[in-house]
């Protein structure tokens, strides 16, 4: 399934817009665009929210028929117990999570510890822990981390953009995680010059304009044949002002959800 996640409206949701989209304006949009999966994603407001809150949100994600999954960082044990908690209100079944948090950065040993003492928790409730692809770690020790965990309620949430960041190819992440892959997150890519000629920019591309082969990806992956959620986000730096900002934020989602609609 086609989904819209929090970092397709990062800059909506953002203090520089001048009227911030609150969540529930997120998933009233998402259903205007005829999509029916929202993943809330490192949404900070979310792990603020007392129960009531909670079950207002999911209340309305509910009455518009969307599908919930939530995205946080962090893989401590009681961070972990609290988002399964929240995942519980929405009836969400995936959880994306990476290694380090705000306030943590576990070795990959200490990540084995604290993996396999929640593990058995989300395997009871019947949700996914999808661990993100990042420069953290080696996708290959991402993927041998889940693997001696071995738990069917543990994967990977393939994102090749990110690990560019630590030399690796995007390629050689795809190959190396597509079989513990969960979920997707959806966003092109490119480097600019900067000027004078003295480095690149890293940065989002419109879907399809950048360096993400997302065909190549389909054909490793197989996410549809395999039922695995494709969660369209943006890496949008920001432009001149709020008005343009956004405006190609609201655009690029619609290239991205055409782009996807129509490549098999």
């Amino acid at each position: 399934m086609i989904g819209l996640g929090t970092y397709a409206y990062f800059w909506q949701h953002s203090d520089r817009a001048p009227e911030p989209l609150s969540l529930v304006g997120a998933f009233e949009d998402t259903r205007e665009q005829g999509v029916e999966l929202f993943q809330i994603c490192d949404f900070a407001l979310l792990e603020h929210m007392g129960d009531v809150e909670l079950r207002d949100a999911a209340s309305a994600a509910r009455g518009l028929g969307l599908t919930i999954e939530l995205g946080t960082k962090g893989i401590a044990p009681e961070h972990l117990s609290r988002f399964l908690r929240i995942a519980e209100v929405f009836d969400a079944r995936l959880v994306r999570s990476m290694v380090y948090g705000p306030d943590s950065r576990p070795s990959l040993a200490q990540a084995e510890t604290w993996l396999r003492s929640s593990i058995r928790s989300f395997e009871s409730a019947g949700v996914t822990l999808a661990l993100e692809t990042y420069e953290q770690f080696a996708t290959v020790e991402l993927v041998e981390l889940v693997e001696r965990i071995d738990s069917e309620r543990l994967g990977v949430c393939l994102d090749p953009a990110n690990v560019v960041a630590r030399l690796e190819s995007p390629f050689a992440c795809i190959a190396d995680a597509a079989h513990l892959v969960e979920n997707v997150h959806v966003k092109d890519f490119a480097f600019s010059r900067q000027e004078g000629w003295v480095g690149f920019t890293y940065s989002g591309a419109a879907m399809g304009t950048g360096l993400h082969d997302y065909a190549q990806l389909l054909s490793v992956v197989a996410p549809r044949e395999r039922g695995i959620n494709e969660i369209v986000e943006h890496w949008l730096p920001w432009q001149d002002d709020a008005e343009t900002t956004i405006r190609t934020e609201r655009e690029w989602t619609r290239i991205t959800l055409d782009y996807l609609r129509r490549t098999p």
